[in-house]
């Protein structure tokens, strides 16, 4: 345990250049604090992830804006892209596949399915952490242990019940099934154990406000950090989603993920046009991420500090 005085009592008793010159001796002897400002080896390492994470999507793009005969030719592309890209995507949107179609269809799931998990896992996991009622710490694991049973062990049962409703082929098939997530509901629930204080609930109820209110008031603050993250991840996950929505779905009305595989179907081999309808896909995401980025980074650090 090292007995030197902390910065903030250098500088109570000796000024602040007293304290800036301890900081730098501390740092220069590998003690960091809050001020410090990383090695530039750290910011190399960064870069370097960043841009082996972005290689696979301008990789993509590469191909999207080459042509057929060329991948053909050489399958590794000039690093500078080759200017067909829009040519590619006119051909894309001839090609007999509803894409704007299916980018609606992949929205409309997408935001519903979001916004569902969302209020039903802030509701269970308000209800789980806060809640006295009995059987509440079996309900959370049963919940819990859902999550180790792979989805494709459903898929049968699920697809027989749309069948019988009469909803194959329909959105709301896609859309039913994800309103709900045991993920979530863990998630919020360990949030809001952690970050809503009961003496907060407790003062609510004695100002006179029902549970329902006291939720939206007090606890719905309270977890919009966690929310967000929750709300981006569910976003992105729905729509990626291709096993089920190619199943229930089929060429009928598809999702974003299933008009890619047809029209991967419609033209073998050309990956000009599939990569094409690739970028096309994963700009939203990008677009979405550009603009929740900050929310995103917001809620992990308040999700890391406790107390």
């Amino acid at each position: 345990m090292s007995s030197e005085p902390s910065l903030a009592m250098i500088e109570q008793r000796s000024g602040k250049r007293a304290a800036k010159a301890a900081r730098k001796r501390r740092a220069r002897k590998g003690q960091f604090g809050p001020n410090q400002r990383p090695r530039w080896y750290k910011y190399v390492l960064l870069v370097i992830i960043l841009l082996a994470s972005a290689y696979p999507l301008y990789f993509a793009f590469l191909l999207a804006s080459s042509t057929a005969p060329d991948i053909a030719r050489s399958p590794l592309p000039s690093l500078i892209p080759q200017g067909h890209f829009f040519e590619n995507l006119r051909r894309v949107m001839d090609s007999g596949v509803d894409l704007w179609g299916a980018f609606l269809n992949s929205l409309i799931v997408a935001v519903i399915t979001s916004a569902s998990v969302v209020f039903f896992s802030m509701l269970a996991g308000y209800s789980f952490s806060k809640l006295r009622f009995r059987g509440r710490d079996g309900l959370l694991t049963f919940v819990i242990a859902t999550m180790a049973v792979p989805a494709q062990l459903g898929v049968v049962p699920l697809f027989m019940v749309m069948n019988k409703l009469g909803w194959s082929g329909e959105l709301i098939s896609v859309i039913v099934p994800g309103l709900v997530s045991a993920f979530g509901v863990f998630w919020m629930t360990q949030y809001i154990r952690d970050a809503l204080p009961t003496e907060l609930i407790e003062a609510a109820r004695v100002d006179g406000a029902s549970m329902f209110r006291t939720f939206l008031t007090v606890a719905v603050p309270a977890a919009l950090p966690a929310a967000s993250m929750l709300a981006l991840f569910t976003f992105v996950g729905s729509w990626t989603n291709f096993f089920w929505p190619f199943i229930v779905l089929g060429a009928k009305n598809p999702t974003l993920p299933v008009a890619l595989q047809l029209l991967q179907a419609s033209y073998f081999k050309d990956y000009s046009l599939i990569m094409t309808g690739v970028v096309v896909a994963t700009v939203p995401l990008l677009i979405l991420f550009v603009f929740a980025g900050r929310r995103l980074v917001s809620g992990v650090m308040q999700g890391a500090v406790k107390g």
